[in-house]
């Protein structure tokens, strides 16, 4: 197993973790403790208030996104949707209140937990018009030329090969059609400890590249129109740095002229 296949794994098997015991939790965490030990405190450092949008199921609400993907996606009745790393299909419900009844959604995850969770939270609601798959969105199960709309919350920045996904996103769009994803970025250089951290990793800061690269990436991908919509400061408690990181990395770190950005940005085919 090469390095960037042990850093899906590792990233998998959290997600895994994550949906078992998201029943304990209620809230999860994209970069905080292990969540599989419900005792912690749970910091959803980045995670947005879905509560008030049309389609939002709280039981799908895993507390793991980093933006509202969906409020600049620009959804119309009747579009096919993806949604890219789709967990217990919180974004695919909203999507669905947007595409209607007349729309298709469509939610990849590469955890099976996931996906069990999303298909019994779908099955409990009656929705016949939103399926989830399992799969790698390095290498989608679906055909070129299916989507309307592609959707991501905080998901690209866990995996390594950006490059594969743009790739990927750009070949399952209609011609003429976009994307909207919301992820984690970084400014400045980060000490080597603190990025070559794999809790840090799977807790989704580490796996994130700076913020120029991750637009080249799009850019290289073929899409145009390519614009930042939102970006956010992220700030990580010192409770979570402390949990994962010695005094002298978090120093490092504090001292260095660095930022992490939760960004939403879009692109068209």
């Amino acid at each position: 197993m090469n390095s960037n296949q042990a850093k899906k794994e590792m990233v998998k098997q959290q997600y895994s973790e994550l949906a078992m015991n998201s029943d304990l939790l209620k809230s999860g965490c994209c970069c905080g403790t292990n969540p599989t030990t419900p005792s912690k405190k749970v910091f959803t450092i980045m995670s947005e208030d879905y509560s008030q949008l049309k389609g939002y199921e709280a039981d799908a609400d895993l507390g793991v996104g980093c933006g509202l993907p969906t409020e600049y996606a620009g959804i119309k009745e009747g579009d096919t949707v993806i949604d890219l790393g789709s967990g217990a299909g919180n974004d695919c419900f909203i999507a669905r209140a947007e595409a209607g009844e007349s729309g298709r959604v469509i939610g990849i995850d590469f955890s099976t937990q996931m996906v069990e969770k999303a298909h019994k939270n779908a099955a409990k609601r009656g929705y016949t018009n939103v399926e989830f798959m399992e799969g790698d969105i390095e290498e989608m199960p679906v055909p070129d030329n299916t989507a309307d709309v592609v959707v991501s919350n905080c998901v690209l920045n866990l995996l390594p090969e950006k490059d594969k996904i743009f790739k990927e996103i750009y070949r399952v769009l209609k011609k003429g059609s976009h994307f909207c994803i919301s992820d984690v970025v970084l400014n400045g250089i980060f000490p080597k400890e603190f990025t070559d951290n794999a809790s840090m990793y799977a807790g989704c800061i580490a796996s994130a590249i700076q913020k120029e690269d991750y637009l080249k990436e799009i850019e290289k991908a073929n899409f145009t129109n390519i614009k930042v919509e939102r970006t956010k400061t992220v700030v990580i408690p010192d409770e979570v740095l402390e949990e994962h990181l010695d005094e002298a990395t978090i120093a490092k770190y504090k001292a260095g002229n660095v930022g992490i950005y939760s960004i939403t940005v879009t692109g068209v085919k």
